[in-house]
């Protein structure tokens, strides 16, 4: 899921969402937050879209991983509608 912090030093920032674990979600957007090392933020500091990358989704259901340049490639596409 594509997402928008609404808190922190990140704020307007988007993000995809990796993993979830309880109250938190691990994001990456391929630039700083790299997905070998996604940032670790609480849910209520996130804005959900109603947007899904379905490539995304699908790559991390079968191989479990996604690269950095698929993320960005992700948000750009939700940048860009």
């Amino acid at each position: 899921m594509v997402v928008r912090s609404i808190a922190g030093r990140d704020k307007g920032d988007l993000f995809i969402v990796i993993s979830r674990e309880g109250d938190y979600a691990y994001l990456a957007n391929g630039e700083l937050r790299k997905v070998d090392r996604p940032k670790k933020k609480k849910l209520k500091h996130l804005q959900p879209s109603s947007t899904v990358s379905g490539f995304i989704k699908n790559k991390l259901e079968t191989a479990g991983k996604v690269t950095n340049s698929e993320v960005r490639k992700a948000l750009s596409e939700y940048d860009e509608s």
